[in-house]
């Protein structure tokens, strides 16, 4: 997951089992009552956002639950957190640097059934058979793509888009894609009319990314550390 964000960030990852994961009291209160398979999966995540923390320097808080049950970051942060089976990351950046962080795991295998239509467009299908053929799951990149893009778009404008609120191409070359907002008038005026994220398979993941830059200063005294 490093690979695939800027500098500024830094990520941290539990492939398979760990037996120093850690979920901290305040957590416990925040998720409530939950199946033990729920609170495994919700520890995994917090621990990797503290050791992503860690990582930049910051001393490892708690990251609570907002109102849609997205991670709420200390003052001055911004990231993200994804699990999929096996797998669970946390990305985090100071506010500084950048306005927004989104990320995804997901198994690399084909779509459900049907899902692939309801997630894209017709356009985005024939992109994806115009793609190299071969081994990779085009349309579960395709799928994480826009999670990552959703996770990011919700930070920068704390409002949730739909799979087919956003055109996603994906560029086999480079291992990018670039999410267009069909609604550009949904955006509003400081909103981006479009995201760049990027990915890599291996490992029997698919795993994307998402970063905005922070295009202007804020205010004197937020997100400093």
């Amino acid at each position: 997951m490093d690979g695939l964000l800027p500098t500024v960030a830094r990520a941290a990852q539990i492939v398979g089992h760990d037996d120093d994961v850690r979920i901290l009291p305040e957590e416990v209160a925040a998720l409530g009552r939950v199946p033990q398979a729920r609170m495994r999966e919700f520890a995994a995540g917090r621990t990797c956002a503290r050791r992503a923390m860690r990582a930049l320097g910051l001393p490892a808080a708690p990251v609570l639950i907002g109102a849609h049950r997205e991670p709420v970051w200390p003052r001055g942060i911004v990231g993200s957190i994804t699990h999929c089976p096996g797998y669970c990351a946390a990305a985090v950046a100071l506010e500084r640097d950048l306005a927004a962080v989104g990320i995804d795991a997901e198994p690399h295998e084909g779509l459900p059934a049907g899902l692939l239509q309801a997630i894209s467009a017709p356009a985005e299908r024939t992109a994806l058979e115009d793609l190299p053929s071969g081994p990779l799951c085009w349309d579960r990149v395709l799928f994480s793509a826009k999670e990552s893009i959703y996770k990011a778009w919700f930070t920068l404008t704390r409002t949730w888009l739909d799979f087919t609120d956003v055109f996603v191409t994906v560029h086999s070359a480079d291992g990018s894609f670039h999410g267009r907002l069909i609604e550009r008038a949904a955006a509003g005026k400081t909103a981006p009319a479009g995201l760049d994220g990027c990915f890599v398979v291996g490992g029997g993941l698919v795993l994307t990314a998402v970063t905005v830059a922070r295009v202007r200063p804020l205010r004197s005294g937020v997100g400093d550390r």
